[in-house]
């Protein structure tokens, strides 16, 4: 019997990561940790160049929710044993 999206239990701790590339660019990695199994993903990477503006803010941030609230963020990725892995396979598949 297929579960009902109210049966659905999936846990997960989100968190930020942040990367400086060059003087004026700041990358925000939106990772996750699956709490059943220790595992992470990358669901976005959100890039901030000067100047930073209280939309591209919020716009960000709804896309978040978006793109949380379409799918789990482990279907949208792979999920790797340690972040780092996890940063890396999404700069190789975004590049």
């Amino acid at each position: 019997m297929a579960k009902t999206n109210s049966e659905i239990t999936e846990i997960y701790k989100s968190f930020d990561i942040w990367r400086r590339r060059g003087t004026h660019t700041l990358v925000r990695y939106r990772c996750f940790e699956d709490c059943s199994t220790g595992r992470f993903c990358v669901q976005s990477a959100d890039f901030y160049r000067q100047p930073v503006t209280i939309e591209q803010i919020q716009s960000l941030e709804k896309q978040f929710i978006e793109l949380l609230t379409d799918e789990s963020p482990f279907e949208r990725s792979e999920a790797f044993a340690s972040i780092e892995e996890a940063i890396r396979n999404h700069d190789e598949v975004f590049a």
